[in-house]
């Protein structure tokens, strides 16, 4: 029972320590990763990621990074985040229209009038939300990547050119 416990352990760890070695500056890298964590603040199912990607293209960021950080909103989180996106938005412009109506007072265009007020404020909310935490985590990834050792943090073919291949005298290569 342990051992399948820390297998599964060690494959989220070596593909987190992956994903967080991935090519680009320090600065293309943290770009990618607060594009998405600011899409995946939003209700936006199924778009997150493909969003992510396009503003992190806009932004010149790591766009692998940036479908990784739309994760912030996942089945565990989504309850959690989008209230409080939603209290963020009517913090920010009121409560709306009363939403506690009775069932019979509910017509076509009372429905659409409350579908409208929750929106503005969900997607209001979500935007403010998004973008304090992609400042916020785009500037720790920031600060993190630019003190990672300059070994790690150069490009495959960087770090190769600094160690020039051998002449072929070494066994392991055939």
């Amino acid at each position: 029972m342990r051992g399948w416990r820390q297998s599964i352990r060690d494959r989220l760890q070596r593909g987190l320590r992956w994903l967080w070695g991935q090519d680009g500056s320090p600065g293309e890298r943290a770009r990618g990763l607060a594009a998405g964590v600011f899409c995946g603040c939003f209700p936006f199912f199924g778009l997150q990621m493909v969003l992510s990607v396009g503003l992190a293209s806009l932004l010149r960021g790591n766009q692998l990074l940036a479908a990784a950080g739309t994760l912030v909103s996942n089945p565990f989180t989504y309850l959690p985040l989008y209230w409080f996106n939603y209290q963020v938005g009517c913090w920010m412009l009121g409560p709306g229209t009363e939403t506690r109506s009775a069932l019979d007072e509910l017509n076509r265009r009372n429905l659409w009038n409350q579908g409208w007020d929750f929106s503005q404020r969900i997607l209001l909310g979500s935007a403010v939300v998004g973008a304090v935490m992609a400042l916020l985590l785009g500037g720790l990834a920031s600060l993190s990547y630019r003190r990672q050792p300059t070994s790690l943090r150069s490009s495959p073919s960087e770090r190769y050119q600094s160690h020039p291949p051998s002449s072929g005298s070494d066994p392991s290569c055939g």
